[in-house]
């Protein structure tokens, strides 16, 4: 083979390489690294597992997470085509076929769950294979039924700090659940947020997004609720031993701050402006607070 055809060839296999990373949907995956490292972290020291079994864990959460987002990108695909914010994903534009994605995800699925069950614990394994499917198989197509999709999808996407609680721990307790509680009810602002910015192009793609079905003035009344809950559940590891009060009075500030925006938008009638800078607080308030949870662990 010449020179030029190897550079042709290499050249081909690392823009595969790119998309085929692009469908795990990187950004969404190093958040769930985050938390569910932090899970790990959290864990009593005494149950701790080897610094090599964490690294396990950590890694195959995400390589769950990567399966899961790459398949909901192959069952998606024709939606993905109708959306300006999608189309542009590696199927929809045809650079990856369907085969080799649905391979892609599937691969990924079988080594990552497999890794979680017999190198770190069962029960890990479970809760992981409980995500993934609930997300593939039940949330994904959800999405063009019902608006209730987003209760649903916020279950998958609250199980990594648990599993890695669980990968430590080997059991479900308070402090675990806990943690998935505080990742279930940050996902439902967070969303309904995402869903009040991209509503149109949701509408486009037949997803049944809560602002589609029950309006904007509705799904900003939701934020303002679900908001309050969010402060009053990031609280909850201050009363389970996971942190102390330092940790209580930054959780607080910074929920507060949250809900006085998200109030705002109420006031103001809201809008994408609003929507946009609520979902870029969402995310700032997650990571305030495990990185606060991490530092004021006892």
């Amino acid at each position: 083979m010449s020179s030029v055809a190897a550079a042709e060839v290499d050249g081909v296999h690392r823009t595969l390489a790119r998309d085929l990373l692009a469908l795990t949907k990187p950004r969404i995956t190093t958040m769930v690294v985050f938390t569910a490292a932090g899970g790990l972290w959290l864990a009593p020291e005494a149950d701790r597992p080897s610094l090599l079994v964490m690294a396990i864990s950590v890694l195959a959460t995400a390589m769950v997470v990567s399966a899961a987002n790459a398949l909901n990108c192959w069952y998606e695909r024709d939606t993905d085509a109708l959306m300006h914010r999608t189309r542009r994903r590696p199927i929809p534009a045809g650079r990856v076929s369907s085969p080799v994605a649905l391979a892609f995800g599937l691969g990924l699925a079988a080594v990552s769950l497999s890794m979680l069950t017999f190198l770190v614990n069962p029960l890990a394994g479970l809760l992981a294979f409980i995500a993934f499917v609930s997300y593939v198989w039940i949330y994904t197509p959800m999405k063009r039924m019902s608006s209730d999709a987003l209760l649903v999808g916020a279950v998958p996407g609250a199980l990594p700090p648990l599993i890695g609680w669980v990968s430590a721990t080997n059991r479900i307790d308070l402090p675990g659940l806990v943690l998935f509680t505080i990742l279930f009810v940050w996902q439902l602002p967070h969303f309904l947020a995402i869903a009040i910015l991209c509503e149109e192009d949701y509408a486009r793609g037949g997803h049944k997004v809560f602002p589609v079905v029950r309006g904007e003035r509705a799904a900003r009344r939701w934020t303002v609720i679900w908001s309050v809950a969010q402060l009053a559940v990031s609280l909850l590891p201050v009363f389970t031993g996971l942190a102390g009060w330092t940790y209580g009075a930054v959780a607080f500030l910074a929920g507060a701050c949250y809900l006085a925006y998200a109030i705002s938008g109420l006031r103001r009638g809201g809008g994408k402006r609003w929507a946009r800078r609520l979902m870029l607080a969402s995310v700032a308030w997650l990571a305030v607070i495990f990185t606060a949870l991490m530092l004021g662990a006892p």
